[in-house]
């Protein structure tokens, strides 16, 4: 079984209920969606994301250690530097998981517009 962080994962493959939960979960503060923008536009370290936070230290990595937990950025070590950029292959999956959403939705709504438009007997 490949890993849910290994390179190899497809993207088309389904999440599991615990990756969706950790996902929402992710994406549940306005902290967190920050970070993952910036890091979607360039990879940043976690002091140059931190700076820009009126919070701790302490408080951004834990923000990013959520964010990696679900697979949406990726961290390294560059020397004493530890870099943090978007895993779009993660965002891929998760915008394939509220399409999915979006069709199940739209087919109801479909549904009951066929049976609001058929004539009354």
């Amino acid at each position: 079984m490949v890993a849910r962080n290994d390179p190899r994962s497809s993207e088309r493959s389904e999440l599991s209920d615990d990756d969706i939960d950790r996902l929402f979960h992710a994406l549940a503060t306005a902290t967190r969606r920050d970070i993952l923008r910036r890091t979607i536009e360039h990879e940043q370290s976690v002091s140059a994301l931190a700076a820009d936070y009126d919070m701790s230290f302490a408080a951004v990595q834990k923000h990013i250690a959520v964010l990696e937990t679900a697979g949406l950025i990726v961290k390294r070590a560059e020397g004493r530097e530890r870099l943090v950029r978007a895993d779009p292959a993660m965002i891929a999956r998760a915008r394939a998981l509220l399409a999915r959403y979006e069709d199940l939705w739209r087919a109801r709504v479909d549904r009951l517009d066929a049976l609001l438009a058929e004539p009354e007997d």
